[in-house]
């Protein structure tokens, strides 16, 4: 990869890749650290990576970041068992809040998936590639995840934790 096809990476990619690892991490700033070491990272490795599959190489980098990252910071957090939550609450959740819950119930291979699939709308070889599955694996994964999230929005069991 040249400097020119580096620089035409950052420019066409920076913000989808933003855009991705800010919805598995919910926090500007690591987002903003994840994507960094990506492109530092492409940079360093950019006589070997083709400026084709930088894309590719990009998501799979930033997502590898992103589970080392929660295994270092161990940051997931869940709502503590038993804990009750009124009617009156449960009127107060927004849609979006209740997807986020359910989407904090995933695993971070599953969200990755739903992420790219649904919000960036990446086909199943490209996700596949990126996260070194096959087509169906990942085919099976989001149907399981999308499963997960609508049964939990359509109980609600994602209140009761």
């Amino acid at each position: 990869m040249t400097k020119e096809e580096y620089n035409r990476a950052v420019n066409d990619l920076s913000h989808r890749l933003f855009g991705f690892v800010f919805k598995l991490t919910k926090d500007e700033e690591d987002a903003n650290d994840l994507v960094q070491d990506a492109f530092m990272k492409l940079w360093s490795n950019r006589k070997k990576v083709e400026f084709k599959k930088a894309k590719s190489w990009l998501f799979t980098t930033a997502h590898n970041a992103f589970i080392n990252f929660i295994k270092k910071s161990n940051r997931q957090t869940r709502m503590e068992e038993g804990t009750e939550i009124s009617f009156e609450d449960k009127n107060r959740f927004e849609l979006k809040e209740i997807i986020d819950m359910a989407m904090e119930k995933l695993s971070d291979l599953q969200k990755s998936i739903i992420l790219l699939r649904d919000l960036e709308g990446y086909n199943y070889k490209e996700i596949g590639e990126m996260l070194n599955l096959s087509e169906s694996q990942v085919k099976v994964y989001l149907f399981r995840a999308r499963k997960k999230i609508k049964d939990q929005i359509k109980d609600l069991s994602i209140l009761k934790v």
